[in-house]
Parts: C-alpha cells; structure tokens; sequence
C-alpha cells in the first residue's frame, strides 16, 4: 500500500510531464492507497516565475509559456476542477488527496497561501521553499550561484538564509507536511554534505525540527533526491535522525514529475529508512478524527515500517526507471556551461534506444 504526498503534472506545471489522470492511473498500477496531488501554487509577481514560465515555448501537454500571474491562477482553477473530477472517478479505487504545493518566498507569501485555502477546497499543502532572497535555488546552478552570492557567497551562508526563510514559512503556515527539507543542498558545491560541519547551519536544522515536531507537521522522506543524484532522499540521514530523536513524524512523497517517477526509488528510501531507524511511517487518509481544523475531513494514519515493506508493490521496471535516470542526467547536463554536445548526444542517442525497444 505505498502512498504519496507529493506530485505534479506536465498538464499544469512546465517541468513535468503526463497528464493528470496519467499521473493517477499510473498509481491505480502501483496499487497506491493514497495519492496526493499538489500542484505548484500560482505566484502573483512577475519577477517570480519561472523561465519554463516566461521564456519557453508552448509544448504539447505542458502549460503555455510567456505567462502571466493571472494566466498562473487560471492554470490552478483548470487544475483544482481536473483533481476534483479525478477524485469522483476514481475513489473506488484509490483515495486522491488534493491540495498544493506552496511557493514561500517572502513573507506576503502567506497572504496568498492563505487566500488559496479559502477558495479552493484542499486535503492539505506541502509547505515548501524554493527562494531565497527571491531567486531560486533548485532551478539551475546559475541561479543557484545568483543566490549564494546574494547570501554574503558561500554555501555557509545561503545554508543559513534558506533554514530562516524556511522557520518564517513553517511558523507562518504550520503545513500538514513539510516538503524536500533540505533542498537547498542539491545545487550546492557538496550535495551529500555534512550539515553539522556549520555550526549555524545546524542549530537552525535542529530549531526548524523541533517547530515541525511542536505542531504535529509530517515531515516528507522526498525520494526525488535520488533521481537527481543524490545519495539519500531529502531529509539525509543526519537530518532524519535528529527528527527522530524529537519525536517527529514521517511521511513518504515520489515528487513525480511523470508516471515514470510515480514510486520510483521507494526501494532505496526503504533501505534508507531502515538503516536510520523509523520504525513507523504516517500518511493523510480520509477521516474525521483531524487535528487541523484546516482539512476536517483529512485525518492521520500511521503503519510499521515493516507492514508497508511487506504490502509495497514491486518496483518500477528496471528500464523505466535507466530513462528517468538518463533524463535526469540531460536535464542536469542542459544546465551546465561545462557539458559538451557530445555528451549530451549520446545520452540523446541512448534514450531513443530506450523509446524504440519499449
């Protein structure tokens, strides 16, 4: 019975892929008991969106590019409407959670978070943070660089600027799950870093835990790290730990991008789970016993670690999952200065292979 708390669609969001009934069906598959989806929350400032937003060109199943915020609202309404459909159609066969995924930037932020909850019925948020002194930090390494340089110009520093960003969300909104926790070292000069290295950095961590813990938030083991590149899934094993020995909750989230992604690595976050120590993961379910007056109808539920082993479908077939790892690879190597086209033709090269043998 795997569950997700955490996913997108090329159909509403510019760097995914599939459309949302895709997304779900492909889940019915994998025989998910719950499936949430959690479309990125619009933004109401031009300076905040996206190059795939502003820049690119209209790509079939993808979001129109050169949008505007009020293009972005309209964009979640469409979403909200499809998820609702979804949902109807589909609740014999698996429960579909709809919410978001908020975008904290500054503190007007929550303004506009707040605003969507009282429009749109929702099961929850993934409270999320993906700026910081407004530029992005996960979109590209150049941005990532603007960034760091904004921070004082050391990964110390942005580290610091991310985690108080990150408090000021968490103290603001209190999300039902906490997303990708430590994001901000994917782009960095040592992603499978040691955050205990920086004094700073870790009291912050260990301040940011205990405010997850305080209010009952679920914090989201994101299996997206590892198709990245990433050695372990956000949060790493030293965050998780720390979490653990507070008393915090766990939950699990894919961050699908594409039905191919839907489950894939769960294998290697079970590894990973047990080799930390979780001995129990928590998912949202349908249910009037809720501790958020926010989602009433939206209650937790918890089950070992070693039910959920036992009941996990099998893992995405081997070949699905060379493509996502191939397609991970060029995108990564898209964004660096530094890749040649030779490299990058022949990941081209090896995933028509792919596409061709099925």
């Amino acid at each position: 019975m795997p569950f997700s708390h955490h996913s997108h669609s090329g159909q509403f969001c510019g760097h995914a892929r599939n459309t949302l009934e895709e997304m779900v069906r492909t889940a019915i598959s994998r025989k998910f008991r719950v499936f949430a989806l959690t479309e990125h929350m619009p933004r109401n400032r031009y300076c905040d969106l996206y190059p795939e937003e502003s820049l690119m060109g209209c790509v079939d199943d993808q979001i129109e590019a050169n949008q505007t915020p009020a293009d972005l609202y309209k964009n979640f309404a469409a979403y909200h409407k499809e998820a609702t459909r979804l949902k109807q159609a589909y609740e014999s066969e698996i429960t579909i959670l709809i919410g978001f995924e908020c975008d904290y930037i500054r503190p007007s932020s929550t303004a506009a978070i707040e605003d969507l909850l009282s429009h749109y019925r929702c099961d929850l948020f993934v409270g999320s943070v993906h700026h910081v002194h407004a530029i992005p930090v996960d979109y590209d390494r150049p941005l990532y660089e603007k960034a760091r340089k904004a921070a004082g110009g050391t990964d110390e520093l942005l580290f610091q600027d991310y985690f108080d960003i990150q408090f000021d969300m968490l103290r603001a909104l209190k999300p039902p799950v906490v997303g990708h926790f430590d994001l901000i070292r994917l782009k960095s000069d040592d992603p499978n870093c040691n955050f205990q290295q920086w004094k700073g950095v870790w009291e912050r961590i260990l301040r940011n835990l205990a405010f997850i813990q305080s209010y009952g938030g679920l914090m989201e083991l994101n299996s997206a790290s590892l198709r990245k590149g990433l050695s372990q899934p956000y949060p790493n094993a030293e965050i998780s730990k720390a979490f653990l020995e507070k008393g915090g909750r766990f939950t699990l989230s894919d961050d699908s991008h594409s039905v191919d992604e839907v489950m894939l690595n769960y294998d290697r976050v079970l590894r990973f789970v047990k080799d930390v120590g979780i001995s129990t993961l928590h998912f949202l379910e349908r249910g009037e016993a809720s501790s958020d007056s926010r989602f009433p109808n939206v209650a937790v539920s918890v089950i070992p670690t070693s039910e959920w082993e036992q009941s996990t479908s099998p893992p995405v077939p081997k070949r699905m999952s060379l493509r996502c790892s191939l397609e991970s690879e060029l995108n990564d190597q898209g964004e660096s200065v530094m890749a040649s086209d030779i490299e990058k033709r022949q990941l081209l090269d090896t995933l028509h292979v792919l596409q061709m043998t099925g």
